[in-house]
């Protein structure tokens, strides 16, 4: 059924409205007003998911899967609206990711092997309640993603998110209720507050029943989750750089560079930040960049103004620069873009404040280096040791491997928009918490359970 655009909204302001009446009773489609209560209710879901067997969970995630791609866009339209970053449409394309890709219980394996002293089996057990941060630029995709791994591990998950984005994290975790209940399963296996806030974050923290903590978000969260005192999964900040050299094919990577910067406006921590690219093909690349991809050359003026506009004396990002796209940006800097203008690009040194902070917005600044060895070099410093994310276009199978070395990232994308990472024009799956801080990169139903060993002595070796 095809919806007119003020139904659609109708439907959003609907939604919105329901869920604040919802957040002010206690324990509704899990939104609680106590945080401890909320935990109770997951540990009691916890007991029943954990019991169910893999069949049952896929149901319930499947079901999931289906709601989220009913309600994609009422998803999309809701966090824009909510938090002003971002578009619709990209959004939408990222629900419909999650709902088509996310992996379930196929991710939980048993290893085993057997020899002269018996049978020993290594499965993948549930951690119990997991709490989780989520952030305001993916408030839905991350709490939807997260949840259905979670469950498929035999876990429930409490959440506590970005207080910018509230509403829409918590139509998500509604989503994922109904889809439990739909399917025979529990109610509570996502949890929330009503209205999250530092202590309610803090008391999950420190609960004596969630064991496992995971943060998607800046530093400063990260680094809280793993001061904790407990497991702690990291998914924090990035500057992936985008590196091109001489041999690439130039025209295809201006054009894979801007479609994966203006991706949700830039929202994503994957997404291109800058770019180094070396200066036989610097003029070239930017060249294609401006006439066949929509992007506007600011001038040191420009550049000024968008250094005073989108971030302040000590570098801290303005919110309402964050996620909006370039003609706004532009337009805050009092410059009328042409219709069609994607990204601001410009060339400058790797200092630059608008190349060296991750923006998160559709600016990318151009460095030009001599050759491949300074790119690389380039390329590491402007990555700040984050091991996140990180981007090269060539045709050296050499470089890209001098280079994926050199990065170190937990993802690396070669010859391709940086969202080919997470199965969108690549091979993969997405995940919305890319953990490059603690090690475990990609985040999947596998990540959030434990390995039990199992052994039977002297017997069950059959051969």
């Amino acid at each position: 059924m095809n919806l007119s655009e003020s139904q659609i909204q109708s439907i959003v302001t609907s939604v919105m409205t329901t869920l604040q009446v919802q957040s002010e009773k206690d324990g509704c489609h899990g939104v609680f007003d106590d945080m401890n209560v909320a935990i109770e209710e997951a540990k009691k879901s916890q007991k029943i998911i954990s019991r169910m067997s893999m069949d049952q969970r896929e149901k319930i995630i499947s079901k999931i899967r289906e709601k989220i791609k009913e309600n994609a866009e009422t998803l999309a339209r809701m966090g824009v609206e909510e938090t002003g970053m971002g578009n619709v449409g990209d959004k939408i394309l990222k629900h419909v990711l999650v709902a088509e890709k996310t992996p379930g219980t196929e991710d939980i394996k048993t290893l085993a092997w057997s020899g002269d002293r018996g049978l020993t089996l290594v499965e993948m057990g549930p951690f119990g309640v997991i709490g989780a941060i989520t952030p305001c630029t993916n408030p839905s995709e991350t709490v939807l993603c997260n949840t259905m791994g979670m469950v498929a591990g035999g876990n429930t998950v409490v959440f506590n998110p970005h207080p910018q984005a509230v509403k829409t994290s918590q139509f998500a975790i509604n989503i994922c209720n109904e889809a439990s209940l739909e399917c025979g399963g529990p109610d509570n296996i996502a949890v929330t507050v009503a209205k999250p806030t530092l202590d309610t974050s803090a008391i999950m923290m420190k609960h004596k029943d969630i064991p496992l903590l995971v943060a998607t978000g800046g530093p400063g969260v990260v680094t809280a989750v793993l001061s904790s005192g407990k497991r702690g999964i990291g998914a924090g900040a990035g500057n992936p750089p985008a590196f091109v050299d001489e041999t690439a094919d130039i025209r295809k990577a201006a054009q894979d560079i801007v479609n994966g910067c203006t991706f949700d406006n830039n929202l994503p921590c994957i997404a291109e930040k800058e770019v180094v690219a070396v200066s036989s093909i610097c003029d070239e690349l930017m060249k294609y960049m401006v006439e066949e991809n929509g992007c506007y050359v600011a001038s040191k003026d420009v550049q000024d103004k968008l250094v005073a506009t989108v971030m302040n004396e000590k570098g801290v990002l303005n919110r309402k620069c964050v996620g909006r796209d370039a003609k706004t940006l532009l337009k805050m800097v009092g410059v009328e873009a042409p219709e069609g203008t994607r990204c601001i690009i410009f060339e400058g040194p790797k200092e630059h404040k608008l190349i060296s902070t991750e923006l998160m917005m559709p600016i990318l600044g151009v460095v030009r280096v001599k050759d491949f060895e300074e790119g690389v070099a380039t390329s590491v410093w402007l990555e700040h040791g984050n091991r996140h994310s990180a981007h090269i276009h060539s045709k050296n199978v050499d470089r890209i491997t001098e280079y994926a070395r050199a990065l170190d990232t937990a993802i690396l994308v070669k010859n391709g928009p940086s969202y080919a990472a997470l199965g969108f024009g690549g091979e993969g799956f997405p995940t919305f918490t890319i953990a490059s801080r603690t090690g475990e990169g990609l985040t999947s139903a596998a990540t959030f359970t434990k390995r039990r060993r199992c052994t039977m002595s002297d017997s069950l070796c059959i051969r």
